[in-house]
């Protein structure tokens, strides 16, 4: 008996009518980063492992999928043997393994997986830069959208496949990059109907001169990462966790203005002004946000806020500058939809050194999940015809052939039914199509060199030539 087929966990089918909403998705971002100058590139859906290991974490290193070289490892003369240290370890023993047991055991894995899947769009895109830098023209803006690979656990808006949609600048320290980039995520948001998004952005440096000016910047890992949990914990949970990692109780009584920070970007820049006064570090990234601020403020947003927030710490080992963050509107309950920020070197981990970037990301899914939610989706995203042509038969359907050859050519959408079966069951098919048109051409239609133009939905039939039928198709 055949076993029932299956996906992997973690992964999806989609139907055309969920591929073409994707699609417009992708579609709008795509042509809003070529409007802003960013150039498209392509990198493989697998790279060499030494090009990805090491670059996330030790966290981010488990989730990375390896590939299986090629070739019977375990069955030939040259077979590659499994070190006694590690041959009765059990799979679901991994993390209690000791430390010569992981290195053993990455050895090994190396010996048999020299690729992996991409597990991000942006070490790839650093690798890339390296290797063509002589090729390209700087500051190089490049946009990427194609799907990267997580083991990671599943859940709502987070899968193992999954497509990222991202926009960089490398080599320029101008912070006009930070400015068009906040106008960037405003005019995709705009243009996607999704009105209300709240662009939120923060400071390495600031985060920084906090830990400075609290006596803490030995913990600011730890400082950083309990801050974060402000909106989920509370005031009270965020100060006992930092207590308990070792930050000492009188530094919380300095650090308190950031649990009353509310008011406009402006207020909240001059109460950092004020709390990092005695930090060189902390005042340049007050200085940076001032400028983006001032100049974001200056131009104008379309629909989104920007709001400075600075419990906001992601990739706080990744990022030197400003960190940004979006949050759909406050109607949809759903984590970030897009996110980025300032990094001073990231093409140092190839060898390529002082190669500054700043760069952002659409979350693809989770957008499509609250533009679904919110039902923004526009009527005419659809994966299906706009019209069906009956068949009466081959001299019936070859007139109809001419006419959808012309139709198409003004880029509407028909089709003609394959078969001459009974013409209720033609109906029915478009009808589950979705397909809001019929024509009719038959004998009569032929001798008129008309056509006869059903209306599927309220039942409305005209005749009409050509021109009527394109123009009513086109409408």
């Amino acid at each position: 008996m055949a076993s029932k087929p299956s996906i992997p966990q973690g992964t999806r089918d989609f139907s055309p009518a969920e591929v073409s909403k994707r699609q417009y998705i992708i579609q709008t971002i795509k042509s809003n980063f070529e409007k802003f100058g960013f150039q498209p590139i392509e990198t493989p859906s697998f790279e060499n492992s030494d090009t990805l290991m090491g670059k996330y974490g030790e966290e981010g290193d488990r989730l990375i999928f390896k590939i299986l070289n090629s070739g019977n490892f375990f069955f030939n003369k040259n077979k590659i043997e499994l070190p006694e240290s590690i041959a009765s370890l059990q799979v679901n023993s991994a993390e209690t393994i000791d430390l010569n047991q992981r290195i053993e055991l990455n050895k090994f894995t190396g010996k048999i997986s020299e690729k992996a899947l991409r597990y991000d769009l942006t070490v790839p895109f650093a690798r890339y830069v390296v290797q063509h830098q002589n090729e390209i023209e700087f500051p190089f803006k490049r946009y990427q959208i194609q799907p990267v690979w997580r083991a990671d656990r599943p859940q709502r808006g987070r899968y193992r496949e999954f497509y990222q949609c991202d926009a960089d600048v490398v080599g320029s320290k101008s912070l006009w990059q930070e400015v068009e980039l906040v106008q960037l995520y405003d005019t995709v948001f705009t243009s996607l109907g999704l009105e209300g998004v709240t662009i939120k952005i923060n400071n390495r440096k600031i985060l920084s001169g906090i830990a400075e000016v609290i006596g803490a910047s030995d913990k600011l890992i730890d400082f950083t990462v309990a801050l974060d949990k402000l909106d989920k914990i509370g005031e009270d949970g965020v100060k006992k966790e930092m207590i308990e990692k070792g930050i000492a109780e009188e530094a919380l009584v300095k650090v308190q203005p950031l649990f009353n920070f509310t008011g406009t970007f402006a207020d909240k820049i001059n109460q950092l002004s004020d709390l990092l006064a005695s930090s060189e570090e902390g005042m340049k990234g007050v200085e940076e946000l001032k400028f983006i601020c001032d100049n974001v403020a200056t131009l104008g947003l379309a629909t989104a806020t920007l709001d400075l927030d600075v419990t906001l710490a992601r990739g706080l080992n990744y990022y030197t500058g400003a960190i940004f963050e979006v949050a759909a509107p406050k109607t949809v309950s759903m984590g970030s939809i897009g996110g980025g920020g300032r990094y001073d070197d990231l093409t140092g981990i190839f060898g390529l050194k002082n190669m500054s970037g700043v760069g952002i990301s659409f979350g693809l899914d989770r957008i499509y999940l609250v533009l679904e939610e919110l039902q923004l989706f526009p009527e005419t995203v659809a994966a299906t015809s706009k019209a069906l042509f009956i068949n009466y038969g081959d001299a019936e359907a070859l007139y109809a052939s001419q006419a959808i050859q012309k139709l198409r050519k003004e880029n509407i959408k028909v089709e003609l039914y394959p078969d001459n079966v009974k013409v209720g069951k033609q109906f029915q098919y478009a009808d589950k199509r979705l397909i809001p048109f019929a024509v009719i051409a038959g004998d009569q239609e032929i001798a008129s060199n008309s056509y006869s133009l059903k209306n599927l939905v309220s039942g409305e039939q005209v005749s009409v030539d050509f021109e009527g039928l394109k123009n009513a198709l086109l409408s």
